[in-house]
């Protein structure tokens, strides 16, 4: 293998002089399936096209021939994101910042100097279509196979399909709820990938491009800072690998492996030190035994990942480690990847405005099988694709050995047509069911009867190895990755062990595929083979066949029918109903009671949950209101007497102790609770809900993982004081009990204490200088909290004579108690500032050594003794701004400069 850093390949300003002129980023690369020339994107607003011949062969580098920069493309108005080759190499498509898709067409031409430019171009792309559509940056394209359809998406949140032939829109996708970033076809032509900031990958099906699948468990930690999100899909259509995962709740960066079909990502990819930028599959297919029989258990694929640690590895499927690790290969980050056609070289573009270039022999990648291998097992699959349009062809597919089977030009860009046109010709809005020949298959998941058995206790790392500015070939390994050089003994990666291959027929994907780390918390193993099932066989049914929804004249109706959905809402009047009591409960607390009617609204919006009871004999009634109309309803046994509503769920509380909880669309997505005694007080946050029972027991439940945030503990240890009683109870998002006493005290329970602890107390007002009693109401819990207490304190002030330093203890003690309370920045900044003003040097110290942790912490190594974070906010982000307050203090100067020199060292040291 030979690694390669061209220099001239480059996006900067070749008008001027200056030989010095910075390097602009290169955002996006790509080959041209008959490798004879790349295309790149960048931030100088241009795509430019570059002959591979001189980046692979040094004696073409030096004599000129032919020529390194064939083409520079100028008509985008700002930086060029993506860059995309259609499989017929006729076309070449772009996006950028300005929002326009082009698509680019060769001139015979129109050679000659590039306009406001030194440049000349060799030869010459035209711009044959632009399309318009996107309200935002286009971040991503792909074309389907056979150039069928082209998808773009956008930091509009939205993905568009258009048609590959006549490039007009098919479909806008809107279900995403944040930038979207990667975009994928699978290579059967059956479905779509896409993937976004909102942390999910979607699965939408090319026949009607409904959502099939969402994925979202390996992504639910994954950072939103990355540029792109770019995913692919692998050459055998088993799996997709998406990029900006993690593991263990945000700590490990991955690669997630999703199995098509299932729809789940139960492997990992594990090794790189940062964020994953961009995954890409080699084309080709690749044989286990290249001796053995084209069938699922003896194909394996390569797959490449580039990430923000500036390294790139490349694995293959049936290895548990990476066949090669390049650490170092540029200055920043990698953003894009792309392989030739013939599967042998791998070409990586970085933000450092430079690309590289990998480049292997045949036997180094060993097992490679022909694209006809390839189209053959596919086939299996049983897609079958739409009709072409007819008059359309793009020709010139590239075969086995890169050669085009015709030289067919496309047409020119097609003039208006009717909508009815565009569907006949593209099949979309026909009716499939009455002869359209479209037939679509199913996969259904069908359960194994074989034993699995997979444990682990390999330790292999990677990615992580290093390799400083240089590249490590290492030859394929067995299964078992027996023999790598990447082992490390003290690697926290763990591998399974070899695992025998499935000798089944099927086409579709099984966990075998990848022998890499498997999630925390997931299975080692599955055996699930996916069955492809062609249903149109069977006579007298039409399941299976989606019939494709018309572009214009939808007359379904604009709402989905729900449970009561259609029953007008009516006004009940509210008054207490008399209800026999069951005297067994030692009440604590007061008992609500039963009304005919009660309603709390969902937190930020309009929504109203109602319960409504009746006089009589009936059942109580559930209902959820949106405006004048009602979403749904149900029914519950017993009498209704408590209800809560969060964004995330609502609750119902009925007198018998029953806790029904609900999601948005009335469904119960948790069991019925059943309580020791009906509640006095419910209350929801968030995924958050609080339960405080009329003999005291409270409970704090996780409704998103259905868990407990700690034991039921007892409150009447918390009502000591004469006649003291329970004025408000509620829950933070983080499942933290708040309860304020009418003595004057509020109380939260900890849960890894597993005691009550003080929030804030009435005695801190009679000294302290930050008591915060008179405050409007304020998003700041501590604030709000002591607002409550002193509305409800006894307005009879008592003068008394202080002793010294009063209102100084008070204030830093008051402070001291709100930081463990609240964890909050302002908190913490206002206790710092009263130190430096006091200059107290002692408690400053104590608590800078709190905040910077031990002095050899590393972030990849966990320490038991010390949490780096509090409530999301990093100690030694926190640290830099306390030592700012310090150095402004008079007696504090000093420690905050040589404390700021060793965060300073310490925060070098942990840079990669």
């Amino acid at each position: 293998m030979r690694f390669i850093k061209p220099a001239w390949v480059t996006h900067k300003d070749v008008a001027k002089s200056d030989q010095d002129t910075k390097r602009q980023s290169i955002f996006s690369i790509h080959v041209h399936p008959d490798g004879s020339r790349i295309a790149t994107g960048g931030l100088d607003a241009k795509v430019r096209i570059w002959s591979t011949k001189p980046i692979l062969n040094a004696a073409s580098e030096d004599s000129g021939r032919p020529p390194k920069s064939l083409c520079t493309l100028s008509m985008h108005t700002g930086p060029v994101l993506t860059v995309r080759w259609a499989h017929s190499g006729r076309w070449l498509a772009s996006g950028s910042d300005d929002e326009i898709i082009m698509i680019w067409d060769l001139d015979p031409s129109g050679r000659g100097k590039v306009f406001g430019s030194n440049e000349v171009s060799i030869e010459a792309w035209k711009p044959m279509k632009r399309l318009p559509g996107h309200e935002s940056d286009v971040t991503d394209i792909a074309w389907a196979p056979e150039d069928r359809y082209l998808a773009s998406v956008g930091l509009d949140s939205k993905v568009i399909v258009w048609c590959g032939y006549t490039l007009e829109r098919i479909r806008k996708l809107d279900q995403h709820n944040g930038f979207v970033k990667g975009v994928c076809f699978d290579p059967v032509g059956e479905f779509m990938a896409t993937q976004s900031d909102d942390k999910s990958v979607k699965i939408w099906r090319t026949t009607d491009w409904e959502l099939e699948a969402e994925i979202r468990k390996p992504f639910e930690d994954s950072p939103g800072s990355t540029f792109f999100r770019r995913l692919s899909w692998s050459p055998d259509g088993a799996h997709i690998t998406a990029s900006n995962a993690t593991n263990n709740r945000g700590f490990v960066f991955i690669a997630a492996v999703i199995t098509r079909g299932l729809w789940t990502s139960e492997i990992s990819l594990v090794g790189h030190e940062n964020t994953v930028e961009v995954a890409a599959y080699n084309p080709h297919i690749f044989l286990r035994n290249s001796s053995g029989p084209l069938v699922t258990s003896n194909i394996c694929s390569v797959v490449a990942l580039g990430a923000d640690d500036r390294s790139i590895s490349i694995w293959q499927t049936k290895s548990a480690r990476p066949l090669i690790v390049a650490r170092e290969v540029f200055e920043r980050q990698i953003m894009d990847l792309s392989w030739s056609r013939d599967g042998l070289t791998l070409y990586a573009a970085s933000s450092d405005g430079t690309i590289a270039v990998f480049d292997f022999d045949p036997e180094e990648l060993d097992g490679i099988a022909p694209f006809s291998a390839q189209q053959q097992y596919l086939q299996k699959f049983g897609f079958v694709p739409p009709p072409v349009p007819e008059g359309y062809s793009h020709g010139t597919f590239y075969g086995d050995n890169n050669t085009p089977s015709s030289r067919i030009t496309p047409p020119p860009s097609p003039q208006s047509r009717t909508m009815e046109q565009l569907q006949s010709q593209t099949e979309f809005g026909s009716d499939t069911a009455n002869g359209g020949g479209e037939q679509i298959n199913r996969l259904v998941a069908k359960k194994s009867n074989k034993k699995t058995s997979s444990t682990s206790d390999n330790i292999i790392n990677g990615a992580t190895t290093q390799v400083p500015l240089s590249v490590v070939n290492q030859p394929p390994s067995s299964a078992n990755g027996a023999g790598s050089t990447f082992a490390r003994p003290e690697s926290r990666y763990s591998i399974p062990k070899s695992r025998h291959p499935s000798h089944s027929t099927s086409p579709a994907p099984s966990m075998r595929g990848f022998d890499a780390d498997v999630e925390m918390g997931g299975p080692k193993e599955m055996d699930v083979p996916i069955d492809v099932i062609d249903t149109s066989s069977s006579p007298g049914t039409t399941r299976g066949k989606r019939k494709a929804s018309a572009l214009e004249g939808d007359d379904r109706p604009t709402r989905p029918r729900t449970l009561g959905g259609d029953r007008p809402r009516d006004a009940v009047a509210v008054r207490e109903i008399v209800s026999r009591r069951h005297e067994r409960w030692h009440d604590l607390l007061p008992v609500p009671p039963v009304l005919t009617f009660l309603s709390t609204k969902v937190d930020g919006s309009e929504d109203v949950l109602e319960g409504r009871n009746s006089e009589g004999d009936s059942p109580s009634e559930v209902t959820f209101v949106s405006g004048k109309q009602t979403q749904w309803l149900d029914y519950v046994q017993f009498p209704i007497i408590a209800l809560t509503a969060s964004p995330a769920f609502c609750a119902v509380a009925t007198q018998d102790g029953s806790v029904s909880v609900y999601s948005h669309t009335g469904r119960r997505i948790m069991p019925t609770i059943t309580l020791d005694a009906p509640c006095s007080m419910i209350h929801s946050c968030k995924t958050s809900l609080l339960l405080l029972t009329i003999t005291g027991q409270l409970s704090s439940i996780n409704v998103k993982s259905q868990s407990a945030y700690f034991p039921s503990p007892f409150i009447g240890s918390l009502l000591h004081a004469p006649d003291s009683k329970v004025l408000a109870a509620s829950v933070r998002h983080n499942g933290a009990p708040v309860l304020q006493i009418s003595s004057g005290v509020a109380y939260t329970y900890d849960a890894q204490l597993l005691q009550w602890t003080k929030l804030s107390d009435e005695w801190w007002s009679e000294g302290s200088d930050v008591w915060q009693g008179r405050q409007r109401p304020t998003k700041d819990v501590i604030a709000s909290i002591e607002s409550a207490i002193t509305a409800n304190a006894d307005d009879k002030a008592v003068i008394k004579e202080r002793p010294e330093w009063w209102n100084a203890a008070l204030t830093l003690g008051h402070l001291e108690s709100k930081l463990h309370a609240a964890k909050a920045l302002d908190s913490l900044l206002q206790y710092a500032k009263k130190l430096a003003d006091e200059g107290f040097r002692a408690k400053a110290e104590e608590l800078i050594k709190d905040l910077f942790g031990p002095v050899y912490w590393n972030p990849a190594r966990k320490e038991e003794s010390w949490s780096p974070t509090v409530v999301g906010l990093t100690k030694r982000d926190l640290l830099r701004e306390v030592l700012s307050v310090f150095a402004r203090s008079k007696t504090l100067t000093k420690l905050a400069l040589d404390w700021q020199d060793t965060l300073r060292k310490a925060s070098n040291e942990e840079q990669p």
